[in-house]
């Protein structure tokens, strides 16, 4: 029996940080505890170390199975990958046992061609997002799996809002970004010389290969060598079904931590976009909305947020660092992970919560990097 590479997240729980990678073992966990999450599968980190050793290259048996857990995939979603009827779009990530800065960006909208965009936006009765999700699939790919530089198709943006007198994106129409869809097409072939992949088994498999890939890159090894993590622990991959947060004013995203992580106060910290997908919330193109504000745009979805926070806290007995979105009103949470801190906030947080009873005091002294507290007297924590 081959050695299984492959998880659903329902498959997997916090215990599998090793195998499944931090992120891949929150979604595990937030699976297993009830959580809204969009479901889908984890590539293990020990995937990628094969990878390595078969010469960089996913072998047919990790193949296989990727494609064996894609078909679950839509058993559980009722979506077909590619389908003209009713597509699966997914969405690709990283997720090493470490936080790992430098390892590769996000993938959204993966499993886009001309003939499913199309079937979108007839379907959805919604052209423009259905355009927007292709045109920012195609850049995201090209540029983070192909390498060819993000400036390239924000030079194109630039252009189309300037003959079209608007200064956002959000402003622009179904047919520009149909428009823009054909150039960045266009810029793509131009760079690499050859056809923007349409089959979406193809673009999966080369999503999964740039985020292995990207346990190599400069960058992560620097990191890696900086904070003694090991280069036998490689990535894993997280492929999970797309919530979208672009199809209109009754949809956002955003990020947000469960206290302050500069001081340590308790309460709900974070920033919102409404009508927008991950990248639009650290891009800095749009000016993102303080977390309250959303509970007058989305009440409901903000009241589930804070039960989640809630939930979130007590389980991990830690303050909580998540992104999520909210799709036609309904709340999806895309990720948890211990939230970092300053010095002052950890202070505080492992303080905190040993007064609600959440942790004890030996707990709370282990949470402290004694690094990062050198200048901080610690105070009795009773």
């Amino acid at each position: 029996m081959s050695k299984k590479f492959v998880y659903l997240f329902k498959e997997g729980d916090a215990s599998m940080r090793e195998l499944l990678g931090g992120k891949g073992a929150n979604l595990a966990e937030m699976t297993k505890i009830g959580l809204p999450v969009p479901q889908g599968f984890t590539v293990t980190t020990e995937a990628c170390t094969q990878y390595y050793e078969d010469g960089r290259k996913i072998n047919d048996d990790i193949q296989a199975q990727i494609m064996e857990y894609i078909d679950k995939m839509e058993e559980i979603t009722g979506k077909k990958f590619g389908d003209k009827e009713n597509p699966l779009l997914v969405s690709v990530r990283s997720g090493a046992r470490a936080s790992m800065p430098g390892m590769m960006d996000t993938i959204l909208n993966l499993g886009l061609n001309e003939e499913v965009v199309e079937t979108m936006a007839k379907k959805s009765g919604n052209a423009r997002w259905a355009y927007d999700c292709y045109r920012r699939f195609i850049q995201m790919y090209s540029d983070v799996v192909m390498e060819v530089g993000k400036k390239y198709f924000e030079e194109l943006i630039d252009e189309m809002k300037t003959e079209k007198g608007v200064t956002q994106d959000v402003d622009l129409t179904a047919d520009d970004l149909k428009t823009l869809a054909e150039q960045f097409k266009a810029e793509y072939k131009n760079k690499i010389g050859k056809d923007f992949p349409a089959d979406p088994k193809e673009q999966l498999m080369g999503a999964v290969e740039a985020v292995f890939r990207s346990w190599d890159n400069p960058r992560a090894n620097v990191y890696r060598r900086d904070n003694d993590i090991p280069y036998s622990w490689g990535t894993a991959v997280n492929v999970q079904m797309m919530a979208f947060g672009n199809m209109g004013d009754n949809c956002g995203t955003g990020v947000a931590f469960t206290r302050d992580p500069a001081t340590g106060e308790p309460g709900l910290m974070g920033e919102f976009l409404t009508n927008a997908q991950g990248e639009d919330v650290v891009a800095g193109v749009r000016t993102p909305m303080p977390i309250a504000e959303m509970a007058q745009k989305f009440p409901a979805a903000f009241e589930e947020f804070n039960k989640v926070c809630a939930i979130l806290e007590d389980h991990y007995r830690d303050m909580q660092d998540m992104e999520f979105t909210v799709e036609d009103g309904k709340l999806y949470m895309l990720q948890t992970r211990n939230g970092k801190r300053t010095a002052k906030a950890a202070l505080k947080i492992a303080c905190d919560l040993v007064d609600e009873g959440m942790i004890d005091e030996k707990q709370a002294v282990a949470m402290i990097d004694p690094q990062t507290s050198t200048h901080f007297s610690i105070p009795s924590l009773t």
